[in-house]
């Protein structure tokens, strides 16, 4: 297996994951959206995606989003999406995403990584066994735009 930064050459098949992880999450198929949004994010470098391999065959990505602790006055960032091909699922691939996503966080001297997940998703077991704490602490809330329509 290989995990690396994605590059704009990715994009083909780096939009077949992302539109298979929205569709995971209810969203309507839809990979020439998936491509554009990605290839803004690699473009504007506002987010930072890597990819995993296996045999040249790409399996699996995250995101993680650059954001800051106020109160911590340091950087750190938002682990948004974290995807592997249900083919390739139990091989360790998304555990190797997400210990590549700590190293890069340790390489950049941020505080750490965020996320949120569905309540249902079985990889959580996962997040805890790799050192990630459940906030029990403070609740999340989101206030969705009018203008937006889903």
């Amino acid at each position: 297996m290989t995990i690396r930064e994605a590059k704009v050459d990715d994009l083909p098949e780096l939009a077949q994951l992302m539109d298979a992880y929205r569709v995971f999450y209810a969203q309507p198929s839809d990979s020439k959206a998936a491509g554009t949004f990605l290839a803004e994010r690699l473009e504007l470098r506002d987010s930072r995606i890597f990819i995993a391999f296996l045999e040249e065959k790409a399996v699996g990505f995250t995101q993680l989003y650059p954001s800051f602790s106020s109160v911590g006055l340091i950087r750190l960032y938002i682990l948004n999406d974290l995807y592997v091909n249900p083919d390739y699922r139990g091989q360790g691939i998304g555990e190797a995403l997400l210990k590549k996503a700590q190293e890069f966080c340790i390489s950049e001297g941020a505080r750490g990584l965020a996320l949120e997940t569905a309540v249902e998703n079985p990889a959580q077991y996962l997040y805890e066994r790799l050192g990630w704490i459940k906030d029990e602490s403070f609740f999340h809330y989101f206030w969705t735009s009018p203008t937006h329509n889903p």
